[in-house]
């Protein structure tokens, strides 16, 4: 048992045992501890959050259309102005795009109340949000790897994704979900930990076999915190219901591999009677009432939009108050909207920049979300006579190009080796991508994959923890490892600095231009 409990420590840079064999005592399956390093992890962390600081909020005041928002921008940066005006609510329903949730435009009206309402105003929070995903990128990565260097270059690889850059950088909504996304999945990996460590606890105690159900585990304030996360995320779009449904069941399997590994004789059963109904509340019901107390400002309004439906466009229902049923109403025209937001339909037509969900893991159609060209003076100082100014969403090939088989090994290590870190992360990037495939008929857009962005920089981390090896494997298996992950790392970074200028609007000679466009998808 001491070789074994040797064997699952963990070595700076890495990757971490997984839950070892069923053929191990219970205590030591419960799962390897954190690093103890926690001083030199601290300081990595703060330290690649601010270089991740430092690249989001680097000029961030351009481009912009000739002084106006860019692209999305026009919808929601001028919506956070008018909730800003009015204290927070939208009253514009002839403007006919109130099609989501307020939360995101709360945070881009913050930045807008703290700046004015110029370019710096409208995307400070959203290059703040950017900036606390990397840095909870580099804690979850740490998490799931025991490993500080892993968890360091989870951060880098974050800071060097084009999506991620882009998007913390434009007044929209997504980086917003993205955050919230990363978020939840840090406090279940908490939550996971800390119900281990209780049933270690028990274990150790002797009261773990007081039931064939195993012991009821307490409150779990960890859990409650995804809860109100994922209600938040809802608060910004409304995909973030597919979140509660994935992280809703991966948090009850998680609770039942729990107290099978510390011994529980019945733990599937024990997981449906001790712990669902407690997930429901704590990932569902919190996180509706979360969503219905995002919309605080709009119930106490007089004036937003479809405030007084019951009366006119609806009739009123004894049973429901009238506050509630106008809500409905409201929801209700919000879903006809996108269920009818179907490409080639009469008064959508198609967009030129649209894509589909199974060009999204490889970035096949990026988006163009401006571009200035000489004699234009806009587009002036690149040291040519022609000079093309251009900010596109493009996911960093070097990563995105990896997706397929990231996907691969990862399902291949969750059911083969079954391996629950790489569960967790596909579990968290299929989330996003698969359920626009039930309805491939809509408009959609590239900027959608921004919350699968960090996972998919946390599933390459994990096969780099798998590339670097134990460190048990020797010095050569080792020192071979850690050239291949420093060059796919130095890769990534060139990579990024390649796509630097059409990522964040430089002006450039119309040739380098050419050369950055580098599919003729991209085109």
């Amino acid at each position: 048992m001491a070789s074994e409990r040797r064997d699952s420590v963990v070595d700076v840079g890495e990757a971490p045992p997984i839950d070892p064999p069923l053929t191990v005592a219970p205590a030591l399956r419960l799962g390897p501890p954190m690093p103890t390093d926690r001083l030199r992890g601290w300081l990595v962390t703060l330290s690649v959050s601010l270089l991740g600081a430092i690249v989001r909020f680097w000029n961030l005041g351009w481009p912009t259309d000739r002084g106006t928002p860019v692209f999305d921008e026009k919808y929601y940066v001028v919506q956070a102005w008018e909730m800003l005006r009015n204290g927070g609510y939208e009253n514009n329903p002839g403007y006919e795009v109130v099609v989501h949730p307020p939360l995101g435009k709360y945070l881009i009206a913050i930045g807008e109340w703290l700046f004015g309402y110029d370019a710096i105003g409208w995307r400070f929070a959203s290059a703040l949000a950017g900036t606390i995903c990397v840095f909870l990128v580099v804690w979850i990565g740490r998490r799931l790897t025991r490993s500080t260097l892993l968890g360091a270059l989870a951060g880098v690889l974050l800071i060097c994704d084009g999506v991620s850059h882009v998007q913390s950088r434009m007044g929209m909504l997504d980086i917003f979900g993205a955050l919230f996304v990363v978020v939840a999945f840090g406090c279940l990996l908490v939550d996971r930990d800390q119900v281990r460590g209780r049933l270690a606890t028990a274990l150790h105690e002797g009261w773990v076999a007081e039931s064939v159900f195993g012991p009821r585990l307490g409150f779990r304030w960890w859990r409650f915190a995804a809860g109100v996360s994922l209600g938040l995320m809802c608060a910004v779009k409304w995909n973030g219901l597919y979140y509660i449904a994935a992280f809703g069941l991966l948090t009850v399997i998680w609770d039942a591999t729990s107290r099978r590994a510390a011994g529980v004789e019945r733990p599937w059963v024990g997981a449906l009677v001790r712990d669902v109904l407690p997930a429901l509340w704590a990932i569902v019901g919190v996180a509706v009432l979360v969503y219905l107390g995002s919309w605080w400002a709009w119930f106490g309004s007089e004036t937003g939009v479809d405030r007084h439906a019951v009366g006119n466009q609806v009739q009123a229902i004894s049973w429901i108050p009238d506050a509630l049923r106008s809500f409905l109403f409201y929801e209700g025209n919000v879903l006809h909207f996108h269920e009818t937001l179907i490409t080639g339909a009469q008064g959508i037509g198609t967009h030129p920049w649209e894509s589909k969900p199974w060009t999204w893991p490889m970035g096949l159609r990026p988006m163009l979300y401006y571009i200035e060209q000489t004699p234009s003076p806009y587009a002036a100082g690149c040291g040519s006579s022609q000079c093309v100014s251009a900010q596109m969403l493009i996911g960093t090939p070097a990563m995105w190009w990896l997706a397929l088989p990231m996907i691969g090994w990862s399902l291949w290590r969750a059911f083969a080796r079954l391996d629950w870190r790489y569960t967790a992360v596909l579990v968290a990037y299929l989330a996003d991508l698969l359920p626009w495939f039930v309805e491939i008929d809509r408009q959609m857009f590239f900027f959608y994959t921004t919350p699968m962005a960090p996972f998919l920089v946390l599933g390459l981390v994990l096969a780099c923890g798998d590339i670097l090896g134990r460190a048990r494997a020797g010095a050569e298996r080792r020192g071979t490892g850690l050239l291949v992950v420093a060059s796919y790392v130095g890769l990534v970074v060139a990579n990024f600095v390649w796509l630097w200028p059409v990522l964040n609007g430089v002006p450039i000679s119309a040739a380098q231009w050419q050369a950055e466009l580098w599919l003729p998808s991209w085109r």
